[in-house]
């Protein structure tokens, strides 16, 4: 399977040299990385109006990259294509144990999804919602 041919990806923005943007690379990209397991679901099986779902993890952004961050962006309709930001924080991520960790990011993104549920209502996009949530929810559980 081409990685072209997945719904959901995962990017993250941290500050060089930074050693927890190096440790939540391993929850996104290693070996019980969240990205991985992501990249199973095609976007054949949910419409022809989303081809990519991009998470954003901003670890530790600074005030300013913070404040200018939406919810959600725009849906991008050539590039049939939405970016959402999460924000990582040592609130929310590093002060948590690993379980802890895990579970932010999944309770991140189930949220995010519920946000992205609603532009694709909103927008007419025959993206198939539902089966993508319980897809979701059977790989994250």
């Amino acid at each position: 399977m081409g990685d072209e041919n997945y719904i959901i990806g995962c990017f993250a923005s941290t500050n060089m040299g930074d050693e927890q943007g190096v440790l939540f690379r391993t929850y996104i990209w290693g070996d019980e990385g969240i990205g991985n397991v992501l990249k199973t679901l095609r976007y054949e099986n949910y419409g022809n109006d989303m081809k990519r779902i991009l998470f954003q993890f901003y670890v530790n952004p600074i005030p300013y990259e913070q404040q200018n961050l939406k919810a959600i962006e725009p849906y991008r309709a050539r590039e049939k294509a939405i970016g959402i930001p999460i924000i990582v924080t040592n609130e929310n991520f590093f002060s948590q144990s690993e379980e802890g960790r895990y579970s932010f990011l999944k309770q991140s993104i189930f949220q995010k999804i519920d946000l992205l549920a609603e532009v694709v209502k909103k927008k007419k996009l025959d993206t198939k919602m539902e089966l993508l949530k319980a897809d979701l929810q059977k790989l994250l559980s």
